[in-house]
């Protein structure tokens, strides 16, 4: 529990503690009374202050602040006018017991909404601080990146991070652009190519010409970006708010009404008429304050964010469960969150005369002396179906962007990609025209051997979850993704994704989802945007709902996000959506039964049928009601 909270629950303890003693000092006459203008009780009105005054002053304060802002009818208003009046009228105890049921179900609102989503720190590990750079001895020196001027040259060790955009002047590598783009294949890079700040240098050294200053790198633009989509983002106000600013002026305008009118036709004169129907009207005041609504309403949102916490599903605030349940659009990533991001060998296409383990063989003999993501997964598919036992090898070269050559019982072998054959002259009777697949060649002694293709797999359970999200009614599925058109054409085909955007940059995800967002007409539903890595930040933090995967999802994405799944089960996702519309369902149970029965003690009470007490009884009544209903949502 937050420190805030855990004050706030010592505050209704001895709030509570201190009513319970005014009470019985009050009831049992313990003290002598003191009789004031012939009514007034200041015995108990001091006693029942102190505990007034515990539980009550924040809101009256905030109360007196939002009317010097203009702010006037919110629910701190509606609470200490109800409650001042209760005083006023000598109802101390009930003005004690309304504020104790009010801030009870601004506790559980706090618990509901957890902890406050942190500053994205994690987000600054894409962003390099400092660079490397070529003194006059050629020696490699530390500089700030502040520093760095567009047109000077600075150095990147393999494994070491892109600074500043820039083009390649010397030396060629292999870029991992996870951070940037989601897109899980590794990009080749050589003299002349653009190169991106935050991407990862995986194998060569190069030297690159700096083409924009720090502040403009394409990091720091990520980094700029989350912190303007949060800002841009549109907050979901909390019901009781909402409601406080419909309700709060029409039941004051009606009190003032029934205060000044009656007298007004009966007896103008009549200062003892004028009494009793100002005493009606501030009856009708402490009558008016809904606590079956200020303690069910949160509490079902307690239940419904409890109930999802129990399945994996993190919802960090009653406005995004209240927003989850008016979405209709759901916007996925794709790498890491509808593919699994790890590449597969999904087929062997042998040449004739060429079994499967010797295709195999001769490409894992090859690619077991690389680093990179594909040659691993090669070498992992032979070692899963044949063993580990590969041939010896000499004169081994690596020859960039294309593949890697070598000797095998003085036989030239070729393990690369279609460009490495064709330069070769070696004839491939087939060539691959799928393009959501990576295809390696084989060739041996200037023969074709087969090819290996190779696919980032989708995640168990991905298709259902589309399918399932159609089916309780989501109206579009959209997929962005870095990745070229072709793979995420694939992908969406087979997944059953409406709508797919590729080749995309952060910042393109974030212009995608604001014109999602932009084209809705009307009283259109909420955006729901999916994503786990580092590039997704700025469009979680923008989409109405951001949804991020918790298991292998990057720490930038979980705080950026709303809503975690602590399991990365997208299945969870149609989850969520139900159980935010269930505890809609709920909550305008509790509206509909608590003003409904208000309504008609309001109405009793301003004709003086029934007294305050009998009111508050009743009101009592249906927040046990609105409460049990609301506590549904726990067991489910």
């Amino acid at each position: 529990m937050k420190r805030k909270d855990k004050k706030k629950l010592y505050r209704i303890t001895l709030a509570a503690v201190l009513f319970a003693v005014a009470y019985s000092v009050d009831h049992f006459a313990l003290m002598p009374k003191i009789i004031i203008l012939d009514s007034f009780d200041l015995t108990a009105l001091l006693l029942f202050l102190i505990p007034y005054a515990v539980i009550g002053y924040d809101i009256l304060f905030r109360a007196v602040q939002n009317i010097a802002s203009g702010q006037v009818f919110d629910e701190n208003f509606l609470m200490s006018i109800a409650t001042v009046g209760a005083f006023v009228i000598g109802e101390y105890h009930e003005a004690v017991f309304v504020m104790l049921f009010y801030q009870t179900g601004e506790l559980f609102q706090s618990i509901a909404v957890g902890k406050s989503r942190k500053s994205i720190k994690s987000l600054l590990s894409i962003r390099a601080d400092t660079a490397f750079a070529e003194d006059e001895n050629g020696e490699l020196v530390e500089i700030p990146c502040e520093s760095v001027a567009v047109g000077d040259v600075i150095c990147v060790k393999a494994g070491g991070k892109i600074p500043l955009d820039g083009i390649i002047i010397e030396g060629s590598t292999t870029l991992n652009t996870v951070a940037l783009t989601g897109e899980s294949l590794p990009r080749e890079v050589k003299t002349g190519d653009e190169v991106l700040s935050g991407c990862i240098n995986e194998s060569g050294f190069i030297k690159v010409r700096v083409t924009k200053p720090f502040e403009e790198s394409t990091a720091s633009k990520i980094l700029a970006l989350v912190e303007s989509a949060a800002v841009n983002k549109a907050k979901s106000e909390r019901f009781i708010t909402k409601f406080a600013r419909i309700y709060t002026p029409f039941v004051v305008i009606a009190a003032t009404l029934l205060a000044i009118l009656p007298p007004i036709f009966i007896a103008i004169g009549d200062f003892a008429i004028w009494k009793e129907w100002i005493y009606r009207a501030m009856t009708f005041l402490v009558i008016s304050c809904p606590c079956a609504l200020v303690i069910s309403v949160p509490l079902a949102y307690f239940g419904g964010i409890g109930s999802a916490s129990t399945r994996g599903i993190l919802i960090k605030g009653s406005n995004y469960l209240d927003t989850l349940a008016s979405c209709d659009t759901v916007v996925f990533d794709k790498t890491g969150t509808l593919t699994t991001g790890k590449f597969s060998v999904t087929q062997a296409i042998c040449a004739d005369g060429v079994h499967r383990r010797e295709l195999m063989l001769l490409a894992a003999s090859v690619e077991k002396f690389s680093t990179h993501p594909i040659s691993r997964s090669v070498v992992m598919a032979y070692e899963a179906e044949f063993g580990n036992e590969t041939l010896e090898l000499e004169d081994t070269e690596e020859i960039a962007g294309r593949g890697i050559s070598a000797l095998t019982d003085k036989k030239r072998l070729l393990v690369g990609n279609l460009a490495l054959m064709l330069e070769n002259g070696i004839a491939c009777s087939e060539v691959d025209d799928n393009a959501s697949n990576i295809a390696i060649y084989v060739s041996l002694d200037g023969k074709y051997m087969g090819k290996l293709l190779l696919a980032d797999s989708e995640k168990i359970g991905a298709t259902d979850a589309i399918s399932s999200l159609h089916g309780k009614g989501i109206k579009k599925t959209v997929m962005l993704t870095g990745d070229r058109k072709e793979v995420a054409k694939a992908v969406a085909d087979k997944l059953g994704i409406d709508e797919y955007r590729a080749e995309l940059l952060p910042s393109d995800k974030v212009s995608a989802v604001e014109s999602l967002i932009n084209s809705r007409q009307g009283n259109a539903g909420k955006l729901v945007f999916v994503g786990d890595g580092i590039n997704d930040a700025p469009v979680l933090a923008r989409a109405d709902v951001g949804i991020a995967m918790g298991a292998l999802g990057s720490d930038a994405a979980i705080e950026a996000a709303d809503v975690v799944l602590m399991n990365d089960d997208l299945q969870k996702i149609g989850d969520a959506i139900l159980l935010a519309r269930r505890t809609r369902r709920i909550v305008i149970q509790n509206i509909i039964f608590a003003l409904g029965v208000k309504a008609l003690v309001l109405i009793l009470g301003a004709l003086g049928i029934v007294g305050l007490n009998a009111a508050v009884f009743a009101d009592v009544g249906v927040a046990v009601i609105a409460i049990l209903n609301s506590m549904r949502n726990l067991k489910q």
